[in-house]
């Protein structure tokens, strides 16, 4: 089967290899649990597999490997007992193994996809949208009335959170840098969107400040985003796209009763496979309510994962990137 390999750590331009490789049996579960063997039709392309390309995610396989950790397809084969089985439309996490016509992923991980997305939409369907609600509702502790400011708004982490947040009666205010991720990031939900290099700080105050903030970008924006924050709100952390680790005062969240909380979705994910099944089932009943859509910004075919892996470092990506493999 055709698959895309890391060769070396080099970045994405020089480390990936388009090659032919012998297709995954269970045996190739990056994860533990019995395997459901996928035709991926369509893979998700994410900020983790441009830090594995250059050697800086946390998890380091053994090179050569094959990165990609989201896929959505056709069952090929399931086990006994799973809530899937050959033929079904599915759209699963493999955590490596993606990039390719061939994918296998634990039966916990893999879910049926609804007849109203199509395979680009499912491969951007578990990581950003599992990590949008357990940023929102399990870390974020969420109510209906709340307002929610979303970093990175247009990207595929930012336009699921604001879909999310809308599907649960959130008021939601995006923060963007163009006028093209505005757009974007309408389109998803957003009630109000702001300009990251404009006073987004003073607005948000204008607007009534907000509860949560959800920010996967990190950087120099991190101490205002605790200064937008009502009494009592919560800043999520989920990630550091613009490369720096902020610092906290804590005296801030002392004086004014916030917080500044992790949401680490992919370590809760692995320790309490149960609680995958119950967010599905939450997804789901919000894909029927129309308020969940992925959207999906630049496809690839195959040979061009390295121009995807590019696009999101770049920052530049709309949406979810999606490789094409059938």
């Amino acid at each position: 089967m055709r698959a895309v390999q890391l060769t070396e750590l080099s970045g994405p331009r020089t480390g990936l290899r388009v090659v032919d490789v012998p297709e995954p049996g269970p045996g190739d579960l990056a994860m533990p649990g019995e395997a459901v063997a996928i035709d991926v039709h369509a893979a998700g392309v994410s900020f983790p597999e441009v830090l594995q390309a250059r050697g800086r995610y946390q998890i380091k396989p053994e090179l050569p490997f094959v990165p990609g950790s989201e896929v959505a397809g056709v069952v090929r084969s399931a086990p006994d007992g799973c809530r899937v089985r050959a033929g079904d439309r599915v759209a699963g996490f493999c955590l490596l193994g993606g990039f390719a016509e061939v994918a296998v992923a634990p039966s916990y991980f893999t879910f049926p996809l609804n007849d109203a997305l199509d395979f680009g939409q499912g491969a951007a369907l578990i990581l950003n949208y599992h990590t949008a609600h357990f940023a929102l509702v399990t870390r974020g502790r969420l109510k209906a009335g709340e307002t929610v400011l979303v970093h990175g708004a247009a990207g595929g982490i930012g336009t699921a959170t604001l879909q999310v947040a809308k599907g649960l009666g959130a008021r939601t205010i995006a923060v963007v840098s163009s006028d093209q991720k505005e757009r974007m990031a309408r389109e998803a939900g957003a009630d109000h969107v702001l300009r990251s290099e404009g006073p987004w700080k003073d607005e948000c105050r204008e607007l009534g400040g907000a509860d949560i903030v959800i920010d996967p970008v990190g950087g120099d924006r991190f101490t205002d985003s605790l200064r937008s924050l009502r009494p009592y709100g919560r800043a999520v952390v989920v990630g550091f796209t613009a490369g720096a680790i902020p610092e906290v005062r804590v005296n801030r969240l002392l004086l004014t009763n916030t917080e500044v909380v992790g949401a680490g979705w992919g370590e809760a994910a692995g320790e309490e496979p149960e609680y995958l099944a119950q967010t599905a089932q939450e997804l789901e009943r919000l894909i029927e309510s129309g308020f969940v859509r992925p959207i999906v910004g630049a496809r690839f075919p195959l040979e061009r994962a390295a121009d995807a892996l590019e696009l999101i470092e770049s920052r530049e990506a709309l949406g979810k990137v999606v490789l094409d493999v059938r």
